[in-house]
């Protein structure tokens, strides 16, 4: 009984022991063959899938594999361990040859270790391998990337996988193989499924079609009416979320436009140079957390929001004080007046900051972005303006309707005389207008400092459109504002798509002269007896 027991254990043992150790005559091209015979080996340990053999393939790609006569060792510092059973090698052979790796040996390698993550038990580890190789993957890993998708529990992994064995079986001589590529291909929802079977569907320099079976060409077709209608509504949505972004920036940039302008219409082409100091107070924000607060760093954003809406309406205020309360009813000389301090602000800064763009980081919690569809993502910087835009729209709807200050506001908006009259310190309104005015083009400036870089001619490229919002959405109106601002940004984005962006441009100033002859006071016009008069 002992005896048979004994001989059981023997013969489990050696079954067991060739699964522990790598193929050894893999590892011994790999070791001495020539160039053909190392890249065959290669590809026999890729397809036998061993977990094994990535630490072996990553240490002969860092140089640490040395062979000592026949045996092939790993050798880490003085310690060894036999590349084909494992076991550690102790003393070290005296005499020892270092195996090199090629360029060539290496890139093998590299797309060979991708591979064989595919058998790691982290999902993660697989899902990162799976996308690695539904990038392109190398031929040779067909075996391991079938037996690894037979055998993937997780959804989206295996749905990686089949993408790249349908990428690879597009190249197969067997038609039925081909057609099961093009039809899973025509399930995937990716731009790389579009390209690769709408490229089955191309001619040769002679004429003739890549895929030279009519049934293969039909499914292919199919497969791409069907890619392609699926990929459209990633890109109608992609639109739409970037029109938004771009809406709710000129929503952002013309709401302190709306106040001043609708308060006391002014002109007040210095606007976008408030805008741009309000960028610039951003970013000296950041310099100083770079350097005074390094570990505080991703919350600087922020610290700057204050501090650029303080800046800008400082700058407001004092422009107001000193040059506008002078000219009020006046529109001409007003215009002139802030054309030439915006000028003086551009070289203000310029000579404080330099000529050149400076840029404004990102917080980590505002990088990246979010995977909506296989060709969508929304960057995490895009969602927070978008999101900060209608916050602060809530928060100056809150102050005119809900504060004393707002309601002077709106009190002088509608009749400054009757205002007046009643005890209303106009002139002091008006400061304060035009300085929360300004603060508001200080918040513009911060969000727009997340998504591209700072300089001098910042704010000219919005000043135009901010008016445009302004007129269109009615003077001082801030639901006019929102509307217009949201508009005129999906618009924008939607003819760019058809026309160009010059084009764009000019088709928007079109409608938009045809729309004020139409309706001179806007989307939503003020009310009161003034006005009425």
């Amino acid at each position: 009984m002992r005896l048979r027991f004994a001989l059981a254990v023997l013969l489990a043992l050696a079954a067991v022991r060739p699964a522990l150790a790598l193929d050894a005559a893999a590892v011994e091209k790999l070791a001495f063959g020539d160039a053909e015979e190392r890249s065959a080996a290669l590809r026999v340990l890729v397809a036998e899938g061993d977990p094994r053999a990535a630490p072996f393939l990553a240490a002969l790609a860092e140089g640490e594999v040395q062979t000592a006569g026949k045996r092939v060792l790993v050798v880490k510092g003085d310690a060894a361990t036999d590349a084909v059973t494992g076991e550690a090698v102790s003393p070290l052979p005296a005499e020892r040859e270092d195996v090199i790796a090629n360029n060539r040996l290496r890139r093998e390698i590299g797309a060979a270790l991708a591979s064989l993550k595919l058998v790691s038990p982290d999902p993660r580890v697989r899902l990162a391998a799976a996308k690695e190789l539904a990038q392109g993957a190398d031929p040779a890993a067909l075996p391991l990337i079938e037996k690894a998708a037979a055998k993937e529990s997780d959804p989206g992994i295996r749905s990686l996988l089949e993408f790249s064995l349908a990428a690879l079986e597009l190249a197969s001589p067997d038609r039925e193989k081909r057609l099961h590529a093009v039809r899973t291909l025509g399930a995937a929802n990716s731009a790389a499924a579009r390209a690769m079977l709408a490229g089955l569907l191309e001619r040769g320099s002679g004429g003739e079609f890549r895929e030279p079976d009519g049934d293969v060409r039909a499914e292919a077709s199919r497969s791409l009416r069907s890619v392609e209608s699926r990929l459209a509504w990633g890109e109608r949505l992609g639109v739409l979320f970037t029109g938004a972004s771009l809406g709710s920036i000129l929503m952002l940039a013309a709401l302190g436009l709306a106040i001043t302008y609708g308060l006391m219409g002014v002109i007040n082409m210095a606007h976008g140079e408030l805008i741009m100091i309000g960028a610039y107070a951003t970013y000296v924000v950041q310099n100083l957390f770079r350097a005074y607060a390094p570990a505080a760093f991703d919350w600087y954003l922020l610290a700057a929001i204050p501090v650029a809406f303080a800046a800008a309406a400082l700058v407001g205020l004092l422009l107001e004080r000193t040059v506008i309360r002078w000219l009020y009813g006046r529109p001409l000389e007003t215009l002139l007046a802030t054309w030439g301090a915006s000028l003086i602000l551009i070289q203000a800064v310029r000579s404080l900051f330099g000529a050149q763009n400076v840029q404004v980081e990102n917080p980590a919690w505002m990088s990246g972005g979010i995977q909506a569809l296989p060709n969508l993502v929304l960057p995490w910087n895009r969602i927070v303006i978008i999101v900060f835009a209608f916050a602060v729209l809530g928060m100056i709807a809150l102050l005119l309707n809900r504060t004393r200050l707002g309601l002077f506001v709106r009190a002088v908006t509608q009749n400054r005389p009757m205002a007046s009259c009643v005890g209303v310190p106009t002139g002091r309104i008006d400061a304060w207008a035009f300085a929360l005015g300004a603060g508001i083009a200080g918040l513009a400036g911060a969000a727009l400092s997340q998504i591209g870089n700072v300089g001098p001619d910042l704010g000219q490229g919005y000043i135009v459109d901010s008016f445009m919002v302004v007129v269109v959405g009615g003077v001082g109106q801030l639901a006019g504002t929102v509307y217009a601002g949201l508009g005129l940004g999906l618009v924008n984005k939607l003819l760019e798509g058809w026309s160009g962006a010059v084009l764009a441009k000019i088709t928007v100033l079109v409608l938009i002269i045809v729309f004020i002859q139409k309706r001179p006071q806007g989307l939503f016009a003020l009310k009161g007896r003034a006005v009425e008069a």
